[in-house]
């Protein structure tokens, strides 16, 4: 079909640290970007473990698009991203507990107890996910070991439960679904078999949709807290890497991408999954993207290593400039330490800064001696990763890759940027800073009719719509 006039949409785009509402008009060439709510987010540890405070991130939610109903009156949808794999057990409408965070160490004996009935190579051949102990899988498994999971009646990922408050209508967008562990890669719907051998109820998993489905308008309780509205809610790429990839500005197929926030994911886009066993053991995994696109990436611990160093030093009572920082690692000569940026040691949250000395003095390496040369050991390690990650793509799926795209947070650092063009031995391009809530939006436009077409021409809307800067390679591998 053709686009129509091009109109407003508001997307929730929620991080594991904070979360923003931003309030979008697309056209069929211009898209701009305004936010109107930003709010913290933060877990909270009580006897039983580390939960989301998620109730108040509702909140947050409903006055972010309060705020965005006030200044656009014509609002037409909204759509929801988040992290990946957490959730919130349900029964009759009800949240039977407050979600538990990846990071709470109740999974660690979940792996064990799955593998005791599906091996790796198995779950791999059936989800193509690479094994990481916080996916949902493996937190439903905990469930089951606690005797809660036989309580519910469903399980909502974080956005679909957001989703469901806001509407009444209980869905699971399948980008996000993608990454539980339980749906098929090959087939894309929920693998029932699989949920079986695990003791996990047929019952619980509710429909899929894909992202640019009307999932409903908004239910009276929510009209109470957003405001009289005709906006309804659309599914997008919920997992907040799928919306990230459809805003990368490409022109043509052959790139590498690096999704740069607390986490970094590093891989390229695919038409069919990997699923061979060196895939597999490089911790390889194939997410489901818009449009049925395969996400072939590896997750790497991203910026959160940095972040949670500031979060320690900061405790003091002392403020830390980020940029500052930043800086005097640029200006750190001579060759740093680095370490293993994949390692699950650093999973968890506190004391960075100590387990990364811990982790070099275990290795009979000199640990970085200041703050500047920690900052600078850090970003080396991340870049050394990238490279690493987007070597094995190319090798394993067989892509050709030109040029390596960093969206987010990462691509405002410019040290990084740089040190990856220099690790990886290609042109880097950076921007933009707000991929999530870009490709968030353009789902929900596409689906409203305001621009049409696939996702590359999405893509040529971002390369016009948006700045970038390019990074030119000083050592080549």
């Amino acid at each position: 079909m053709s686009a129509r006039s091009g109109g407003a949409v508001a997307a929730v785009d929620l991080g594991a640290t904070s979360g923003r509402v931003v309030l979008g008009y697309v056209g069929q060439n211009e898209i701009r970007l305004t936010d109107v709510a930003r709010f913290s987010n933060a877990p909270v540890r009580t006897l039983d473990g580390l939960h989301w405070s998620v109730l108040e991130l509702y909140r947050d939610v409903v006055e972010g698009l309060a705020a965005a109903v006030r200044q656009e009156q014509q609002l037409s949808s909204i759509g929801i991203d988040s992290w990946a794999v957490d959730y919130a057990l349900m029964r009759d409408g009800r949240m039977l507990g407050t979600p538990y965070t990846y990071r709470d160490e109740r999974n660690l004996p979940a792996v064990d107890a799955v593998h005791a009935r599906v091996s790796a190579e198995e779950l791999y051949a059936v989800n193509g996910l690479q094994h990481l102990s916080f996916n949902t899988v493996f937190q439903l498994a905990a469930d089951r070991a606690a005797g809660t999971l036989e309580l519910a009646d469903s399980f909502l990922l974080l956005p679909d439960l957001l989703s469901f408050w806001l509407t009444g209508r209980s869905v699971t967008e399948r980008t996000n679904a993608s990454t539980t562990g339980l749906l098929g890669v090959e087939t894309g719907d929920w693998d029932f078999a699989l949920a079986e051998r695990l003791d996990i109820p047929r019952g619980i998993f509710r429909s899929l949709v894909d992202a640019g489905t009307e999932i409903g308008g908004l239910a009276p309780s929510a009209v109470r807290g957003v405001g009289p509205t005709h906006a309804v809610v659309t599914a997008v790429g919920s997992h907040d890497t799928a919306s990230a990839i459809v805003a990368i500005p490409a022109s043509g197929p052959d790139f590498a991408y690096i999704s740069s926030g607390t986490w970094s994911l590093v891989g390229v886009e695919l038409e069919r999954p990997v699923l061979s066993e060196a895939s597999r053991l490089a911790g390889f995994t194939n997410e489901g993207g818009v449009d049925g696109r395969v996400r072939y990436l590896h997750n790497v611990m991203g910026l959160w290593l940095l972040s949670e160093c500031v979060r320690e030093w900061e405790k003091t009572g002392e403020t830390i400039s980020l940029p500052t920082l930043i800086a005097q690692a640029a200006a750190v000569s001579g060759d740093v330490p680095v370490f293993d940026a994949d390692d699950e040691a650093f999973l968890a949250p506190g004391e960075m800064a100590g387990r990364i000395e811990a982790w070099f003095g275990e290795r009979g390496i000199r640990a970085p001696g200041s703050r500047p040369e920690l900052a600078r050991s850090i970003l080396q390690s991340l870049a050394d990763a990238y490279a690493l990650a987007i070597a094995a793509a190319r090798e394993l799926s067989g892509a050709t890759v030109s040029v390596v795209h960093i969206v987010g947070g990462g691509s405002q650092n410019t040290l990084l940027c740089q040190l990856t063009a220099d690790a990886t031995g290609l042109p880097v391009v950076a921007g933009p800073v707000e991929a999530t809530a870009i490709g968030n939006v353009l789902v929900q436009a596409r689906a409203q009719g305001f621009v049409d077409g696939d996702l590359e021409a999405l893509r040529a809307l971002v390369v016009t719509a948006f700045p970038i800067t390019r990074y030119e390679p000083r050592v080549h591998s």
